[in-house]
């Protein structure tokens, strides 16, 4: 069954801001909440369903995705299986939403790893930070796709302490929440007992302390250098686009799992081409003569030069196609065309041979009754329709 949008799940508009949609998730999340439907599938299922909805939308870089490229842009934001609680990032707009005991309790709803946590696991707050760079492309590039190797500024595991964060390498196990990171409770609240869980403070949620810490890392476990990292981009990515590159990031403190490598494209200007879409366009000069008796051109395009024909009579303005000489698309195998458009050069400088040529041409064309043709833009919105 095809997925609904998430829009219309939450029952926003495709404009809606971060306030609107927050607003929204609130009233299903209350509705559909599992401890207010016990034992009730259909009632947990459209909880999940607008989970999943509000992290898309309420994510600015998931949202572009989806907004661009729909479901199918976002296979690789949830590891390619569909969305799980594991993914839903937004734990601590659910303790906004609902206060500690409703937020809390989804764990014990849905298991230990929901909001991206698993008992005896690292916090949230131990997973290394995301990092971020922009990158500039040509549009040959950008048409098939490229390997480029970046130098970053990165954390990475401590080599004195073997990213622990200890001067002996050795951890102790929390003494108040025994090792869980978590310290659970039992209170009354608006839907009757309770069983409430949170962080422990002690530990921060990691299960271990640390007495000696290294004289290196300063018990973080982690220390700051710059590393070189290969990274392959994809063919027919758009200017203003995210690439999210999972594991690049900044290694977690004492053995947090890494955040993730964000590339933002930026498309070069080219001197030849101008992109539409996965098509790109070509203005390529023609004289009066190829206009006027057709002839055979060699037209550049990315990937090398092609040879087209000009039949007679072509107008200056006039569109050719030329099949599959465009970009790739992003997660697709088909390739977009090249438009090229004609433009018949007039001659500025005349030899006096010319000028006579032209005089006797020009008893010609005043029995000619010319008259205005379709627009360029109408032209152009005809290709791509």
């Amino acid at each position: 069954m095809a997925k609904r949008d998430y829009y219309e799940i939450l029952g926003v508009d495709r404009n809606a801001d971060e306030a609107t949609i927050k607003k929204a998730y609130r009233k299903l999340a209350m509705q559909y909440h599992p401890d207010k439907n016990p034992n009730n599938k259909e009632a947990e299922e459209k909880f999940k369903e607008a989970s999943e909805a509000y992290e898309v939308l309420s994510d600015k870089e998931k949202r572009q995705i989806y907004d661009q490229y729909g479901h199918s842009g976002l296979e690789n934001q949830f590891g390619g299986t569909g969305f799980s609680w594991e993914e839903f990032m937004h734990r601590s707009d659910l303790n906004d939403i609902f206060g500690d005991g409703l937020g809390s309790i989804f764990e014990t709803i849905f298991g230990g790893g929901f909001g991206g946590r698993n008992q005896r696991s690292s916090s949230s707050s131990n997973r290394g930070e995301d990092l971020q760079i922009e990158l500039s492309l040509s549009l040959q590039e950008i048409a098939n796709g490229v390997e480029k190797t970046i130098k970053i500024g990165i954390k990475e595991p401590c080599d004195k302490c073997g990213g622990s964060g200890s001067a002996e390498g050795k951890t102790e196990t929390c003494p108040n929440c025994k090792g869980t990171g978590q310290i659970r409770q039992i209170r009354q609240s608006l839907f009757g007992r309770m069983q409430t869980v949170s962080e422990c403070p002690t530990c921060n949620g990691e299960g271990r302390i640390i007495k000696n810490k290294c004289s290196k890392c300063y018990g973080e476990g982690r220390v700051g250098t710059v590393k070189e990292i290969p990274i392959n981009i994809p063919p027919g990515v758009e200017d203003g686009q995210y690439i999210r590159f999972r594991g690049q990031g900044n290694a977690g403190p004492r053995g947090g799992s890494r955040g993730d490598l964000l590339v933002l494209i930026h498309q070069k200007k080219d001197d030849l081409f101008e992109r539409e879409g996965n098509n790109i366009i070509l203005e390529y000069p023609i004289t009066v003569s190829q206009a006027v008796l057709g002839d055979e051109i060699i037209v550049p395009t990315l990937t090398g030069s092609v040879k087209m024909k000009v039949p007679p009579g072509t107008q200056s303005g006039r569109l050719f196609r030329l099949k599959g000489q465009g970009i790739q698309g992003h997660n697709s195998y088909s390739r977009g065309d090249q438009i090229v458009r004609t433009i018949v050069v007039i001659p500025t400088k005349l030899s006096r041979e010319e000028v006579e040529l032209y005089n006797r041409l020009r008893e010609f064309d005043r029995k000619r009754d010319l008259k205005p043709g379709k627009s360029f833009a109408a032209k152009l919105k005809s290709y791509f329709s």
